[in-house]
Formats: structure tokens, sequence, C-alpha cells
């Protein structure tokens, strides 16, 4: 089916909501047990292509839960379906890092269980830098200041690490990305970044490739529009 703004295809996408009422556990427990009704909102739009936004529920659903949901969802459905968290594993993989370091903007119980998902998976975290707000406000994510996640990955740049990850979809990445592009550190990328590079190479049918996510962590397909 072809659509006038979809060349390529339609994607669908989940995010979540900004729920700061809910203790934050059961809320990401809760977001990846409806992913699959979640789609229902997509009605009989030609989607390609799915994506959950959500790492958190990842980490605190692990990696066996997570990989049955995703099978099953995909196979109901006829498209991928694939979280964030998925695919920054499909971007070490093809990227063949084994040791990895962390900006992360979690407080200390999911960050240990983020820590816990990726050694599931056969990483080694090799060190966390922490990115804070500097003043309270309403969401410790998603109100996270720009400047607080690029100083977080600058403090990585000598880490002896194969790649450098930032978590959080709610955390601004783009720009601390943009700016440490060739320097002397590790590839750095988020995993927003990831989740786009991996539902493009899901509309096109590829599997996943180094030689597509080497040029998403250069910028080519973003970063020329970030300021524009």
């Amino acid at each position: 089916m072809s659509l006038e703004y979809a060349s390529r295809g339609l994607v669908g996408m989940l995010t979540p909501q900004a729920n700061t009422t809910v203790e934050p556990g059961f809320k990401l427990v809760d977001y990846f047990a409806h992913y699959g009704s979640a789609l229902d909102q997509f009605a009989n739009a030609p989607i390609r292509v799915a994506g959950a936004a959500c790492t958190g529920a990842s980490y605190l659903a692990g990696r066996e839960r997570e990989a049955a949901l995703l099978a099953e969802v995909s196979a109901r459905r006829g498209y991928p379906f694939i979280t964030a968290a998925v695919a920054v594993v499909d971007a070490l993989n093809v990227m063949q890092a084994r040791r990895i370091a962390l900006v992360s903007p979690y407080p200390d119980d999911l960050n240990a269980a983020s820590i816990a998902y990726w050694q599931s998976h056969g990483f080694a975290v090799d060190r966390v830098a922490r990115a804070f707000n500097t003043a309270a406000a309403f969401h410790p994510i998603y109100s996270l200041e720009g400047e607080a996640a690029a100083q977080a990955l600058r403090e990585l740049e000598n880490a002896p690490v194969d790649a450098i990850v930032m978590l959080g979809t709610g955390m601004p990445t783009l720009r601390p990305l943009r700016d440490v592009r060739g320097w002397r550190g590790a590839p750095a990328m988020s995993c927003n970044l990831c989740l786009a590079w991996r539902m493009v190479e899901g509309l096109d049918g590829a599997t996943p490739r180094a030689e597509t996510l080497r040029r998403w962590i250069a910028g080519e397909p973003w970063a020329a529009r970030l300021d524009g």
C-alpha cells in the first residue's frame, strides 16, 4: 500500500506517558504487559514495523520474557515489533561490542536492573556515568537538560570500552551525540538512536547491519536537520 507521506513504509511507536503518581516499578511492568493491546490503537493503519520506546520495562521483564513477547506480538501482528532495549542489543552485537559503558539517568534500583539486563545479553558493564537534574522537576528523566546528559557522556571519553550507550528514552541525547562525533572515545549511541536505526532496517526488510549503524552514529540521517 502506497502512502503519500510514508514512501518507505509506516511505523508505529509506543511511548510511556509522564505518569508521576504510580509507583515506578509497577508502572513499567504494566507498560510491558500491555504492549500487545496498545498496538490496537493503530487500528487498520498499514503498519510495517512498530517499536516500544521504553527501556525500563525491558529491564524489569528480563531477557527471556521480552524475547517471548516480541516473538508473539510480531507473529500475531504480521510485522516486526522491537523494543528500544533489544535495538541496543542488536546495535552492540553488530558492532561486536562486549565491554560497554553507560550514561544513566536512572535511580539506583532501576540502574541495577539495567546493568543486570545488559549482562544477561553477554555484555560487561565497565562503568556508569550518572546524569542528574540540577533542580527538582516534574520527572527526573523527561525534564533532564541536554547539558547534563552531555556532561555525563564526556566523563566516559577515556573509558576502555567498545561502545557507550546513553540510556533512558526520555533523556535528550541527539546534540550530545552529534558533538562527540570523531572524538577519541568509543562509539557513542543512545537507545532512541538505536531504535530508529533498527526500525528503518525493519522497514527495509534487512537484518541489522554494522555499516548502516555506523552512518547513524556519524549522524548522516539526522545531524544536519537537528538545528533546522
